[in-house]
């Protein structure tokens, strides 16, 4: 059996058989994975089927991730390696690999092909889309996120993007290794953490916020309670008090939604030491805020921007969508209270992923709220591989809350802040 039609028809054939038989039994795919493959045995017996040996197992594999995995991308999931999946129409498969795209040879027979593997991931998660609702975000049973979008939203056919989510706690040494961090940025950034600081990190894109959140939350005391708010639950926090709480997107009615918002307004009556959220990125940056100025200190979170300057920025503009009356001041004032740190990653053009800046928020002269840098990075070129060469710096500035350090018992070195030798 060489020949590709005919094998195609097979597999179709196949397929309907099986998938007729446990279409509408609610098994997790594991079962579905292992059900599939005993009934494969017993129809390629049935069929008569006389295949070789590599013909065999690539027939199997290729319909058991059509019945019970997420068709021809199954095998990009599989790939430790790879850190994103990009779907665009049924031609454009594309991956993340180390921070670059890179083209696959991964297709789709066409758009129809694409839907069903649309559905075979949304509806275990009670999720759908159609004409009037064309979008959807959720979170994989393996934690990873999952982005749908299908025309006429999308013109050039359904889009499938997920995000994996890569089962890897990174420490400090191996930051440090990958030089997205320095040694003396690692001491800083613990002695601010356990100081209780509130600490902003932002970034573009898969620059490695949550990565980095993730670090510096296992700093915290193990005898503090820790509530984390997410959109998916991705933070891997060791410590004994910690209440893990995830938004919950509503039904097609948009019924049953739980936003941000009410989680972050919920967590303050749950006696936090901490709040640490995800990534703030609407109406509940206000009710953060307001936590921070009201005695959760040494909280954390996530925000989406291209520099700190920009992350004030963004703040302000999140803090207004609330829908709160609030002057433009009165807003700055609140941001420049409750802010002691902007901790800046970026994904540079190599792919590679760093702190760029670590800036202090220091008070508002006049009516803006004035930055102090602590810490650059400093690119100076390029090697023969195109990876980006540079150094990351002190700027020979101690913050101002540095009697905060030294009551919580950190007198950090000079040499941190470019004073004196290494």
């Amino acid at each position: 059996m060489q020949d590709t039609d005919q094998l195609k028809s097979v597999k179709v054939a196949v397929m309907d058989t099986i998938s007729r038989e446990f279409s509408g039994q609610i098994a997790s795919r594991d079962e579905q994975r292992q059900y599939v493959s005993q009934r494969l045995d017993e129809v390629f017996a049935k069929m008569g089927l006389q295949l070789e040996e590599y013909q065999r197992h690539h027939f199997r594999k290729e319909i058991l991730d059509e019945l019970a995995g997420y068709g021809p991308i199954q095998p990009l999931l599989d790939d430790p390696q790879n850190s994103e999946v990009m779907v665009m129409g049924p031609k454009q498969v594309y991956i993340e690999r180390k921070g670059k795209l890179l083209d696959t040879d991964i297709v789709f027979d066409d758009d129809e092909h694409v839907m069903r593997v649309i559905n075979r991931i949304l509806h275990p998660l009670g999720l759908q889309v159609d004409w009037e609702n064309p979008t959807a975000d959720g979170r994989l049973p393996d934690g990873s996120r999952v982005n749908v979008v299908i025309p006429p939203v999308s013109i050039d056919g359904p889009c499938i993007t997920i995000r994996k989510f890569l089962n890897t706690r990174f420490s400090i040494p191996e930051l440090i290794e990958l030089g997205s961090i320095t040694q003396h940025m690692a001491e800083f950034l613990e002695a601010c953490v356990r100081s209780r600081l509130n600490i902003l990190i932002s970034g573009n894109t898969s620059s490695g916020k949550t990565t980095l959140l993730n670090v510096l939350s296992g700093f915290i005391p193990d005898n503090e309670r820790i509530v984390t708010i997410e959109d998916a639950a991705e933070l891997d926090l060791g410590q004994k008090y910690l209440v893990r709480l995830e938004t919950r997107p509503g039904n097609v009615d948009k019924r049953g939604e739980i936003t941000t918002r009410q989680l972050v307004r919920n967590s303050l009556r749950m006696r936090p030491d901490r709040i640490i959220v995800g990534e703030v990125r609407g109406e509940e940056t206000i009710d953060m805020l307001q936590a921070m100025n009201t005695g959760h200190e040494g909280s954390l979170c996530t925000l989406h921007s291209n520099s700190p300057r920009d992350a004030i920025a963004r703040l302000e503009t999140m803090v207004l969508m609330s829908g709160l009356d609030m002057p433009v001041v009165a807003i700055r004032k609140q941001i420049s209270s409750a802010i002691d740190l902007i901790v800046h990653m970026a994904r540079l053009e190599d792919g590679s992923r760093k702190i760029t800046r670590i800036a202090e928020v220091t008070h508002m002269e006049g009516e803006v709220v004035t930055l102090s840098d602590l810490f650059m990075f400093q690119q100076t070129g390029k090697d023969e591989d195109d990876n980006i060469l540079g150094e990351i710096r002190s700027t020979g500035l101690r913050p101002s809350f540095s009697p905060r350090l030294e009551v919580a018992g950190f007198r950090l070195r000079p040499q941190i802040f470019g004073i004196g030798g290494a």
